[in-house]
């Protein structure tokens, strides 16, 4: 009779060891290269089948990752990565994801994951902490912004019904969010699948969304707006929002107030920084995503709720089969946001945070902000670069002096061809420009210097 696939073998030990010998070898990789993607043909080609009906066996596999699909990725951590926002997980938090696949933790319920859960809480309860959030507060690790973005406007959404109903007025046709110019893509995606409209507050030039735009909007639309999102850290520019206004004024209003800090708020953790955050203890919800500028492997996005009651009322699941699990204990993660079944992913990020402390983390957050600075120094030194925007935290935007779209175009897929850099090409007011979003406290000066030449 053939072997089980679930008996542990003498086989599968020895895959064990070559697993775990790889991403030991790949968790010290020093310098980490930054790779190039193939196409589906090159794959199909050096690969061959891989899923067949009597399985190619691990070793195989494992040898085809490591030597073709591995280097077919982009090193996202690769300390010259600075497109879109990169991410830089710690060795700690990397390891610690290891042993989260080997236990297959269920996180949706304290009884199935109670040590799990407490642990995430901790780390949780750190970022309200920084964000001024009262004892009181709670919240998930969600996938990402998009889900938590999403979450939470449902939320606002409850929130919006349930004073309406207060008031003895009718729900509207239609539900809208007011929002910023800078907000993120995931934030009208979330109200389109509400089947809601986001509208765009007008900003000043330096493109902040400010209070008192925000009452005007609210006085112009009235019962439509279930909610404000405030932005601190655009992902474009680094802008964020006047949040200390805009919450006076959702507060005076009854309004829900939610923040999207996704990339930005790990700013809050740098002293130097935090300052930038004024107001964020105002609001109803917040996210933050620890897998971008906070040290975590993917997907890691913290959402933060300031009365985890309203994120419970709108996302709990009820059925006959899940009442048991309110017998050990009334939080169980899977109340405060869109999901039921959830690994538990926010455990790499207090892995890392236990071991390394966290003023490890300020420390670092530091390093990145320091790095933006620099690169600003050097392009306003730089004859052939111009700044375009006063950075923005760990952002940096500037142009290629005479360049059109194509010219931005082929030197960012030279240097990606050459592994010099990713630094692929974005729009400010309708032009293209290059953009540097620094969180990997890996990057050197060096780096940038040589990618400013690059560019020449």
């Amino acid at each position: 009779m053939p072997r089980s696939m679930h008996e542990y073998s003498g086989e599968t030990d020895a895959l064990a060891d070559d697993i775990v010998a790889y991403a030991r070898w790949r968790t010290k990789l020093d310098p980490i290269p930054l790779d190039h993607p193939r196409t589906e043909d090159e794959l199909r080609r050096l690969c061959g089948p891989t899923v067949t009906p009597d399985g190619i066996g691990g070793e195989r596999a494992l040898e085809l990752f490591a030597d073709v699909l591995a280097p077919s990725c982009l090193s996202v951590d690769y300390s010259r990565y600075l497109s879109f926002v990169p991410a830089a997980p710690t060795e700690a938090a990397v390891l610690f994801d290891l042993v989260v696949g080997a236990f297959s933790i269920y996180g949706g319920s304290w009884i199935e994951g109670a040590g799990a859960v407490y642990a995430e809480n901790e780390a949780l309860r750190w970022l309200a902490d920084l964000c001024g959030l009262p004892p009181s507060a709670g919240g998930v690790f969600v996938p990402g912004g998009t889900i938590g973005n999403l979450s939470a406007l449902v939320g606002a959404r409850g929130a919006a019904e349930a004073r309406l109903a207060a008031l003895g007025r009718q729900r509207p046709a239609r539900w809208a969010f007011l929002v910023s110019a800078t907000a993120h893509s995931s934030v009208p995606s979330a109200a389109a699948v509400m089947d809601a409209d986001v509208i765009a507050v007008e900003t000043k030039p330096d493109r902040r969304l400010r209070g008192d735009a925000v009452a005007a909007a609210i006085d112009l639309h009235g019962d439509r707006v279930a909610g404000v999102v405030a932005t601190a850290g655009s992902t474009n520019l680094g802008i964020v929002d006047d949040l200390a206004s805009i919450g006076t004024v959702c507060r005076e209003r009854g309004v829900f107030f939610h923040v999207d800090a996704a990339y930005g708020g790990a700013g809050l953790a740098a002293p130097s920084a935090r300052h930038l955050f004024a107001g964020i203890d105002g609001a109803d919800s917040v996210i933050i995503d620890p897998h971008k500028w906070l040290f975590a492997p993917f997907d890691c996005c913290a959402l933060l709720w300031r009365d985890p009651g309203r994120g419970r009322a709108v996302h709990a699941q009820h059925a006959g089969y899940l009442s048991f699990l309110d017998a050990y204990g009334d939080w169980n993660p899977s109340d405060f946001a869109i999901h039921l079944t959830r690994r538990a992913r926010g455990l790499p990020f207090w892995f890392s945070l236990a071991t390394h402390g966290t003023d490890a983390y300020a420390r670092a957050v530091e390093v990145t902000l320091d790095l933006a600075a620099q690169a600003r120094r050097r392009i306003d030194a730089a004859d052939h670069l111009r700044l375009v925007w006063e950075p923005g935290l760990s952002i940096v935007v500037f142009e290629r002096i005479g360049w059109d779209a194509e010219q931005y175009q082929a030197r960012t897929e030279k240097m990606m061809d050459d592994g010099t850099a990713f630094v692929v090409p974005s729009r400010h007011d309708g032009r293209p420009v290059f953009r540097f979003c620094f969180v990997n406290p890996r990057t050197t000066v060096d780096d940038i210097d040589l990618i400013i030449g690059a560019l020449r």
